[in-house]
């Protein structure tokens, strides 16, 4: 009989070319004016364009969109010779001076403005971008969840399974090209699949007794990691891409489950029920005795996810105060933040940069995607209450 399911990139590279504009500005001095933010003001010829970028700034936990006068930086998007490319400026100073101009190329217009946005985070912030990633996650519309893929600001959205069953937990391959999920379509049993997104070609990767369920691809996208509960209670396994060559590694008398890599995919991070109540645990993608995370911030703590930047954080999801928090724990502090508050916050990831992460807001009987910045602690919806339910997102640039 099988168990229920347990618990809760590369971006643009620029080079050198934003040396002249960290020379003229004094970025630290920009973001004390800015209040923990960097100032900007954006424009263009373009209604459409001009909206496009203000909403895609205005999600970025580190920049304030404000007027000329009291913006730091100048930012204008223009479209560069009537095709699918833009051409992004950047000025800064008073008298204005130029500091950056370049065209960015995208597969249509509208993913190149926001390429040209991740450029402008770049050159200011001098971290990655993100407005330019996918968004897989569950949704659910009129009854009915299936897993879907979208641009981060919900502008083109499109279901990519349509199973008419529960599916869960969608998470991209590295190179975007690819998802793996837990579907219980065909035998009312949670297995993992993986789909091609230029096929649709749906591939079984564990179907075995048991819960299958927990799938991630490795950070260069040739394992797999997962939780199977085949041999009794649920352990950590490694596949390759075929679901082949399964190697275990966790054994014991515990629950184990959401799997998640480190950047450098040695290790594995993951929870555990060993203590009595779910607690992160790690352990090296070569076997060996896991070490337990001290968290020290709640009794219950599930759903890790290593940074992708810094691989000293952890995010997770913390019972706290009645409720479900996002919280972040760093390896050097030995320390964690509590990120979210108010209505339960679940189901975090990172995003590209590091900084930033989505995760599902739990309130009123309804799910929504939200982002947050994990260092202003800035909250932004991703999408409006009349898509319907979203939950469980993965991201990929």
């Amino acid at each position: 009989m099988r168990l229920s399911t347990l618990f809760l990139l590369p971006c643009l590279l620029i080079g050198s070319l934003t040396t002249g504009l960290h020379a003229q500005i004094n970025i630290g001095e920009a973001i004390r004016q800015g209040e923990g933010r960097v100032a900007i003001a954006v424009d263009s010829s373009d209604a459409a364009t001009r909206t496009l970028a203000r909403r895609a700034f205005g999600l970025h936990g580190g920049i304030t969109v404000t007027t000329p006068a009291n913006a730091a930086f100048a930012v204008r998007i223009e479209r560069a010779g009537g095709g699918d490319a833009a051409l992004v400026t950047v000025g800064s100073g008073q008298p204005y001076k130029e500091q950056l101009r370049r065209t960015v190329p995208g597969r249509d217009y509208k993913n190149a403005v926001l390429r040209a946005c991740d450029l402008v985070v770049q050159a200011t912030l001098e971290s990655n971008g993100f407005f330019a990633g996918k968004l897989a996650f569950v949704g659910k519309q009129r009854g009915v969840s299936e897993i879907y893929v979208s641009d981060l600001l919900f502008s083109e959205v499109r279901p990519l399974t349509r199973d008419r069953a529960l599916v869960t937990g969608p998470r991209w391959a590295p190179d975007g090209s690819r998802l793996l999920y837990t579907t219980y379509y065909k035998t009312g049993f949670p297995d993992i699949y993986s789909i091609n997104l230029a096929t649709g070609r749906k591939q079984p990767i564990a179907t075995f007794k048991g819960t299958n369920t927990g799938g991630a691809y490795s950070p260069d996208g040739r394992r797999i990691a997962m939780t199977l509960s085949g041999t009794g209670n649920s352990e950590i396994y490694i596949s390759d891409t075929r679901g082949k060559n399964i190697r275990r590694l966790t054994t014991n008398k515990s629950n184990e489950a959401s799997p998640n890599w480190s950047p450098d995919g040695r290790r594995l991070v993951y929870t555990s029920d060993a203590p009595g109540k779910p607690q992160l645990y790690q352990i090296s993608v070569n076997g060996g005795a896991p070490q337990r995370i001290p968290t020290n911030i709640s009794s219950y703590c599930s759903e890790p996810v290593w940074n992708p930047v810094d691989p000293n954080k952890i995010a997770f999801t913390a019972s706290i105060g009645g409720g479900f928090q996002i919280a972040v724990y760093d390896f050097k502090t030995r320390r964690s933040k509590q990120i979210t508050s108010g209505a339960s916050s679940v189901e975090p990831y990172w995003l590209g940069d590091g900084r930033h992460l989505v995760f599902t807001k739990r309130e009123g009987g309804r799910t929504r995607l939200m982002i947050v910045d994990s260092e202003t602690g800035k909250v932004a919806a991703l999408h409006q209450p009349g898509f319907g339910d979203a939950s469980s997102a993965s991201f990929v640039y």
